[in-house]
């Protein structure tokens, strides 16, 4: 039955042909990549420009 499923070309994505979890785990590692990203460029930027001393 998953073999039929991974077999049809329908114009899904492989990674996306398999039921609601395989979109869900793909949609909360993009989400979590974009907000480690954000982040990460947040940090080095505040490393970046560091505040004066009085």
């Amino acid at each position: 039955m998953l073999q039929n499923l991974v077999g049809d070309d329908n114009g899904i994505p492989m990674h996306l042909k398999g039921r609601v979890t395989d979109a869900l785990l793909y949609r909360a590692t993009v989400i979590l990549t974009v907000g480690a990203t954000a982040y990460a460029l947040n940090h080095l930027a505040m490393a970046s420009f560091p505040k004066k001393q009085d």
